[in-house]
């Protein structure tokens, strides 16, 4: 349980966010998105997303890729920071992860959740920077 303590006092700034299954880092410089603007907006507007970042949206039940000029993996989580579901290497114009049991998406570089091994099952972790 000491990871949903950790998990539960994060509310903005950098996060660290790592595979607690698996014990492997998935990115060092993660983002949470949890206003309603920085949501709304997500990776709208950028050129890529360089190595060891990511996008942690919360609350959602999944993410569009629509306006988005780069490919993106996408892992949809549940309320415990489960994972659901893995989307890999989406292009633009595209609706990903919806469903009744996600309640947050992590938005990362395309090709990172092959790199670490990321499967439905696993349980991450999240810590404040």
């Amino acid at each position: 349980m000491k990871s949903r303590a950790k998990t539960a006092s994060v509310s903005s700034g950098q996060l660290v966010i790592k595979d607690g299954t698996k014990g492997s880092v998935i990115c060092t410089e993660g983002v949470l998105a949890n206003t309603f603007r920085t949501r709304l907006f997500g990776l709208l507007g950028r050129k890529g997303l360089k190595e060891g970042s990511g996008l942690l949206i919360k609350p959602s039940s999944g993410v569009h890729t629509f306006g988005m000029s780069f490919p993106i993996d996408i892992v949809s989580l549940d309320q415990h920071y489960c994972v659901v579901g893995v989307f890999e290497n989406i292009g633009p114009w595209t609706i990903r992860g919806l469903s009744l049991k996600t309640r947050s998406v992590l938005e990362l570089p395309a090709g990172r959740i092959r790199e670490c091994g990321i499967e439905p099952g696993d349980k991450l972790v999240l810590e404040a920077c």
